[in-house]
């Protein structure tokens, strides 16, 4: 059982996910500004975004294990680390606080503050990639658990921004986040239409890298 409360948790989970979309949407909309480089704004936007995971991870984590992605949060639950109902409100306040993020970032940059994405991010190419990029956040998150605990929020920071350059589609592998991208007409943006194929990529790649690294990393060592 945690030391902290539901409350303080739910609001940590809100909060690191609103802080790391901010992130996302708002290093997005200042590296577009400062270049019409297309690989320079990318550069831009994935640097601030493997950062700031390395910072929430450390600063949240202790208190509501940093999930700031319901793909996360749905593999802790098939673990049997977290009930049905604390899932099910770790996702909606990830989702909610992925938006506000995108919304603030908004704010900073003097943009309208809601807005529809027009960035087309669909086809099989694209689903791929996200089925990929999820696998492998999750399958850091998994090991790191297992042999190192304290290096997580290192592996996860440096897989996402190796991820951004491997991934044709820049690795979301978050539906939290790819939700609250769908609200913001940027460089970070996604169409709300090609939505559901991410989601469901990113779900489908977390529970393959579940089902794999449960085996991967049982040990044959006897239980004394």
């Amino acid at each position: 059982m945690s030391e902290f409360t539901l409350s303080r948790r739910l609001v940590a989970e809100a909060l690191g996910t609103a802080m790391l979309v901010g992130t996302v949407v708002g290093s997005g909309i200042m590296a577009d500004k400062l270049s019409d480089d297309v690989a320079v704004s990318l550069l831009g936007n994935t640097i601030p975004t493997g950062a700031i995971l390395v910072v929430l991870i450390t600063m949240l984590g202790p208190i509501s294990g940093a999930h700031f992605n319901p793909a996360v949060t749905f593999v802790f639950w098939l673990r049997r680390e977290l009930g049905l109902a604390i899932a099910g409100c770790y996702i909606a306040v990830q989702i909610l606080g992925g938006i506000g993020g995108s919304l603030i970032a908004h704010v900073m940059f003097e943009l309208p503050v809601w807005q529809a994405s027009t960035t087309v991010r669909t086809g099989s190419s694209q689903w791929v990639a996200e089925v990929v990029a999820t696998f492998g956040l999750l399958a850091c998150i998994l090991a790191g658990i297992k042999f190192r605990e304290t290096a997580v929020p290192w592996l996860v920071g440096l897989y996402i921004t190796a991820a951004y350059w491997f991934t044709a589609s820049t690795s979301f592998a978050n539906p939290a986040v790819a939700i609250a991208r769908s609200f913001t007409d940027t460089f970070a943006g996604i169409r709300p239409v090609d939505l559901p194929g991410f989601v469901l990529a990113e779900f489908a790649g977390a529970a393959l890298a579940l089902a794999l690294f449960s085996w991967l990393l049982k040990s044959n060592k006897p239980t004394v």
